[in-house]
């Protein structure tokens, strides 16, 4: 109905406006009154209420006053706010206020806003720097009244009653309410008994305790009105019963005990009963002398000393049962403990002559507080790695240079200094870890994107970029990040890295644009380890390679022969071609292998009846071979042009994973192992066989601009392994 008033005047308004007629304010309201509408908050040193703020307004413009200040009893200087909230949907959101009045401001701690306030309710707060807030609410209405009448309440008592009145079992409350003509009805309380809390009302009260009660009563409308408090009495009596059996109890002690069993500040007694027949009615609990209670929650005992809390329970039918109790002893706290743990640390382990350890290092850490509450924790980071919990000794089998970080923390929350302890780490008999790719650099660099974090050892002992494979072929840059954050989500999870590194990371693969069309950084796979991939390889001549469950290639000990295992998918000119080999010979023996590179197509050529003596005569072969005697082309040597002693190829152990990169731009080889340039070679001509062999390809220099890849097999007890073999053209 206001609502229909609004619109019959609003269009009344302008149909007069229409004829010329200017519209006349009702009766006692005028425009200068309706402008004189000020609502004024007060604020003083309270914390929880205001001095003084209006309940109720009309709709219209409104002056709003808010005064904090030393005449309104401020005598500390402390800042209030008054805050219209808007973002509540239950109340109106078209007044915008906040404003910050001090005693001690240019305003002297009066402040003046200009609003129009338009019918419904407005929530307010004031925040008070370090205390928290307090609040109301302000209701505006149509007319120029404000609401002054309190709400009626009532209240409807349901059950099972006897002849007496009482009711058998239980009692049901209903509580209502209205405000007719007013604001309207905002809540309904309630409270049990002359000392219970008030509580708000949202169904009828159920009440089972056998005995007298009274449930009191009252209702709040939205102008703040309260009506006068009422109360209802009735009684609960238990159903008529056989139960002549008492309720079973039970009570239990916690709280922080010290060694001697005594609990420390304090000791929370919590007391239990049961009753299968009428039902438990009450518990009491007395403690020491001290009369009964009703037990309505935990009850706390904080004085030093001895004591004795003592306990019954009475069922619905009236049976009582025995008393029981329990006992225990409340002490003072000791002093806080504010001295960290003592530390220490020891490494263990086989050393050579330089003081390095061979395989591996064991990291033992200990700590003791002998004076204080006590070690709560140890934690070691390797690496610059987050800390992790230190359970056991830190076995370290990574060979390179190692830092251990270490620290402890006491049951007080003190945590001693951080301290570290360095150690290097050398290959041994240990295979090295079968990592995807090898990268011994720093820090994880993806792409040509360097994240800045420690390139450290993760739990399978490959290195955090070594999980990357960033020189592995991607389809698409989507597929690539996809495969960075399986990785990353993995080692966040066994606390490897912490959530800033995982961000840097992966921020660097993005920017990597790896996986991307043109992106000059990508190689291309010739061989990833499945079997589609392996399929566009051919093998001529002797020997053979088979494809192993772990995505990798190993020449054969049954299949005798020389022979090549060649790419003639397509020719490549100026290239990086990187790849991973091992040497897997067997017993005391090494692998001979070479990367045949540039070499010319086999099939139908005068040295087809011997295929790998195509790719050495007019190609190149980059050797294979870690034998310390024997042919005199070693690892990284250009067979019958360059050679590359053991010293300059930095030799690993066998069945070590070697990363190889092949560089050739024009006319000139670079050969890198385990990123470090170990031969360059600048193709002119003239081999330099001594003495002369047998089978020496000859000199005629005919060295091709571009050609074929391929790999040897050299026999059935040279064996070598491959795998991760790709290509980026220059």
């Amino acid at each position: 109905m206001i609502r229909q008033r609004r619109i019959w005047a609003a269009l009344l308004a302008a149909l007069l406006v229409m004829l010329g007629v200017q519209a006349m304010p009702a009766a006692g309201q005028t425009k200068a009154q309706a402008a004189e509408q000020v609502l004024t908050w007060t604020a003083d040193n309270d914390i929880d209420k205001y001095l003084s703020a209006p309940k109720t307004a009309v709709a219209g413009t409104a002056t709003i006053v808010f005064e904090n200040s030393a005449a309104t009893g401020n005598t500390t200087g402390m800042p209030h706010t008054l805050t219209f909230v808007t973002s509540d949907p239950e109340f109106n959101n078209d007044v915008q206020l906040n404003i910050l009045a001090n005693p001690n401001d240019a305003q002297g701690g009066k402040h003046t806003a200009q609003v129009t306030l338009t019918p419904g309710r407005y929530f307010y707060h004031c925040t008070i720097p370090g205390h928290g807030q307090m609040q109301g609410i302000l209701v505006v209405t149509e007319g120029t009244g404000e609401d002054t009448t309190a709400p009626e309440a009532s209240a409807h008592v349901s059950g099972t009653q006897n002849t007496q009145g009482e009711y058998v079992g239980s009692a049901s409350v209903a509580l209502h309410a209205t405000d007719e003509g007013g604001s309207g009805v905002e809540k309904i309380e309630y409270a049990i008994g002359d000392a219970g809390a008030w509580q708000p009302y949202t169904a009828p009260v159920v009440v089972d305790q056998v005995g007298a009660h009274k449930v009191r009563y009252r209702a709040f409308d939205k102008a703040g009105n309260v009506s006068a408090e009422k109360s209802t009495e009735f009684t609960v009596v238990a159903p008529q019963s056989d139960d002549t059996t008492a309720p079973e109890t039970s009570a239990t002690v916690s709280g922080e005990r010290n060694p001697d069993g005594a609990y420390i500040d304090m000791a929370t007694v919590t007391v239990s009963a049961s009753d299968t027949g009428s039902g438990v009615n009450t518990i009491e609990y007395a403690v020491g002398s001290g009369a009964w209670q009703p037990y309505t929650a935990p009850v706390m005992v904080h004085q030093v000393g001895a004591h004795t809390v003592r306990y019954r329970a009475t069922d619905k039918a009236g049976n009582v049962a025995a008393e029981k109790s329990v006992q225990f002893t409340v002490v003072a706290a000791p002093p806080q403990d504010t001295t960290p743990p003592v530390t220490g640390v020891t490494v263990d382990g086989t050393k050579n002559s330089a003081g390095a350890y061979v395989n591996s290092a064991r990291v033992t850490v200990t700590a003791t507080d002998e004076h204080g509450s006590g070690v709560e924790k140890i934690e070691y980071s390797l690496d610059g790695g987050p800390y992790l919990a230190y359970t056991a000794p830190v076995v370290v089998d990574r060979a390179g240079a190692h830092t251990v970080a270490y620290r402890a923390t006491d049951k007080a929350g003190n945590t001693s200094a951080a301290r570290t302890v360095t150690f290097t780490v050398v290959s041994g008999q240990v295979p090295a870890p079968n990592c995807p790719e090898y990268d011994e650099r720093l820090t994880v660099i993806v792409g040509e994107v360097d994240s800045g974090v420690r390139n450290r050892v993760t739990d399978n002992r490959c290195r955090i970029g070594e999980l990357i494979e960033d020189e592995k072929e991607w389809t698409s840059h989507a597929l690539f990040l996809k495969h960075v954050t399986s990785v990353l989500d993995a080692l966040l999870k066994e606390g490897v890295i912490d959530q800033r590194e995982y961000t840097a990371i992966r921020k660097a693969a993005r920017q990597s644009g790896i996986g991307k069309p043109g992106q000059t950084e990508g190689y291309r796979a010739l061989f990833d380890g499945s079997a589609e991939s392996f399929a566009k390889w051919q093998q001529v001549g002797g020997g053979s390679f088979a494809l192993n469950p772990d995505r990798t290639i190993t020449s054969s000990t049954t299949t005798p022969g020389m022979g090549m295992l060649w790419f003639p998918q397509r020719k490549y000119g100026d290239f990086s071609l990187r790849l991973q080999w091992r040497d897997d010979a067997p017993g005391t023996g090494n692998a001979n292998s070479g990367v045949f590179v540039r070499f010319p197509w086999v099939h139908d050529h005068p040295e087809e009846s011997r295929p790998e003596w195509v790719a050495i005569k007019y190609g190149h072969e980059v050797q294979v071979l870690d034998r310390p005697d024997g042919d005199m082309y070693k690892t990284g040597s250009v067979y019958g042009f360059d050679r590359v002693g053991l010293a300059g190829a930095g030799v690993t152990q066998k069945g070590t994973w070697n990363d190889y990169e092949i560089r050739v731009e024009g006319q000139h080889y670079s050969v890198f192992r385990n990123g470090v340039l170990i031969n360059e070679f600048d193709n002119t001509g003239g081999q330099e066989f001594s003495p002369p062999r047998s089978d020496d390809p000859g000199t005629d220099g005919r060295r091709f601009a571009s050609g074929y890849i391929g790999l040897q097999v050299h026999g059935t007890t040279d064996v070598v392994s491959y795998r991760d073999i790709r290509i980026k053209e220059l």
